[in-house]
């Protein structure tokens, strides 16, 4: 009878647990490797697969679709292909590649894929996001109102960039491009925007001492350092700015504030061409395929500031292209000229001559920041850039001889001291009240007949100097606020009292 018993439970447990199991036909989305090189994987097998669908070549190896053939499936990899060999089995997954987000990614360096770079462990993610996310609607976008502080005078004075702007930093190689981008990103170090800096290609000593420089000089709890390396596989690369906006969109729709660094769009851009060409693309333009601008463009068109009733939060863009030669007209550099809001351009004749950073005034333009400028800054600005312009001219016509008059004498000397207050070195961003005293003492001739060095000397503790002898009306300067007519005298009288002795000694 035991024998019994135990027959009658099994046949009972066995009943229990077939009755889940649907009875049906089963389908296995399987195919096979039919060629691989270069980071591209040739795949057949798969007929219902999508485009930018995640394929897994198991052990955690993946791939996704890049190009849809009659007989054929282009594969970017994710991983180095030298564990996969044509014939292996593919698995479709139905879905797409996503990134981990949420507020476990700060102060971490991560890939694309929010894999850990920094030896600190796992990244503990909120929620995944996919890569590719649509932009916000027309209607669920605000007006670029808020200024973000780059640090930069030549920027913030001449070309302000507002939360939700797009603003292109382009330049030759090795002309200052990423140190404004990380002058930037240094600039938020007290306030409340989340910084994310992208890596796409770069050297690793390059990136490392950015990583040094957030670290040492920054807020790096505030920061995600994304990083594609040039030895990892082209897909990561690929994906790495479309990740990073990702991870930054997280904070945007919670109601932040995002500023999001791409450097640089040109070496995506290669990436791009590279693993299209190896596909089957048709070349375009420098053998560009004709869709580089929708890439670029839809990765951009996700920068915005979205409207209270989806948060307030802004994600601004600073993404980074190179030019050869100073050429703008060239392919990259024109489609994402016509992407963003304005480009700020380096020139490789002011850096040369030592004017850091090499802003060209005369090219770079800013379409929407004006509106976003601090009120304060903007008063104390007036004819700046006028001035400056006009100084550039003048300069150039005096080279060829003659004594100018005692008008123009004084204007080349307004202008000289423009130049500057400008110059500025590298990751020593200034704050709203140095950037606002060093206007109004140049724009009411303090600082007239200074040389550069003494300029500096003069800039050097004039910050701590405000806050101590004018606190209230350096406290209303930092608070955005806009100042009376008897706080702007009382302002500069003491610019003067701190300027005239310092400069006189300093001669």
């Amino acid at each position: 009878m035991p024998d019994t018993d135990q027959a009658a439970n099994w046949l009972a447990s066995a009943r229990s647990s077939l009755t889940d199991i649907s009875v049906g036909p089963q389908t296995d989305r399987t195919g096979r490797v039919e060629d691989i090189g270069d980071g591209i994987a040739l795949i057949s097998g798969l007929p219902d697969a999508k485009l930018d669908e995640l394929l897994s070549f198991g052990n955690g190896r993946y791939g996704f679709v890049h190009g849809l053939e009659e007989d054929s499936i282009g594969c970017i990899l994710l991983n180095n292909e030298g564990t996969i060999e044509a014939g292996d089995a593919v698995q479709g997954t139905s879905g797409v590649v996503s990134v981990p987000v949420g507020p476990g990614l700060l102060g971490r360096v991560v890939d694309p894929l929010g894999r850990p770079l920094d030896g600190k462990g796992p990244v503990e993610a909120e929620t995944w996001f996919p890569v590719e996310r649509p932009a916000p609607a027309i209607i669920d976008r605000e007006l670029v109102t808020e200024p973000v502080q780059t640090g930069t005078l030549a920027i913030d004075t001449l070309f302000p960039i507002g939360r939700g702007q797009r603003e292109l930093i382009v330049g030759d190689r090795a002309t200052g491009k990423t140190t404004i981008a990380v002058d930037a990103i240094l600039a938020q170090k007290s306030n409340d925007m989340i910084c994310v800096y992208v890596a796409i290609g770069q050297k690793t000593s390059s990136v490392q001492r950015v990583i040094e420089t957030i670290r040492t000089r920054g807020n790096p709890d505030r920061c995600i350092i994304v990083v594609a390396r040039p030895a990892e596989a082209p897909g990561l690369c690929w994906i790495a700015p479309f990740a990073a906006m990702s991870m930054a969109e997280y904070f945007r729709d919670r109601g932040q504030h995002a500023l999001l660094v791409i450097d640089d769009l040109s070496k995506h851009a290669a990436t791009h061409r590279e693993v299209s060409l190896l596909t089957g693309r048709p070349p375009g333009r420098e053998a560009y395929p004709g869709d580089i601008f929708y890439v670029h463009a839809r990765l951009l068109e996700r920068a915005a500031k979205l409207s209270a009733a989806k948060g307030g939060g802004s994600l601004t863009a600073l993404p980074v292209a190179e030019t050869e030669a100073g050429n703008l007209s060239a392919y990259i550099p024109t489609n994402l000229i016509s992407i963003t809001d304005g480009q700020i351009v380096l020139n490789r004749t002011l850096f040369d001559q030592g004017q850091k950073p090499a802003v060209d005034v005369g090219v770079s333009v800013s379409r929407v920041g004006g509106a976003a400028q601090s009120s304060i800054l903007r008063s104390s600005v007036g004819t700046l850039r006028l001035d400056y312009a006009q100084f550039i001219e003048l300069e150039a016509f005096t080279r060829f001889g003659g004594l100018p008059d005692t008008h123009v004498r004084q204007q080349l000397a307004r202008g000289a001291c423009i130049r500057a207050i400008l110059r500025q070195g590298p990751h020593a961003p200034l704050d709203l009240l140095q950037e606002v005293a060093l206007v109004t003492a140049s724009q009411n001739g303090l600082l007239d007949g200074v040389t550069a060095k003494n300029i500096r000397t003069i800039q050097s503790g004039l910050g701590d100097y405000l806050r101590s002898n004018a606190s209230e009306i350096s406290t209303a300067i930092e608070s955005g606020g806009v100042l009376s007519t008897e706080q702007k005298e009382r302002f500069v009288a003491c610019l003067r009292q701190y300027v005239e002795p310092r400069a006189s000694a300093a001669s």
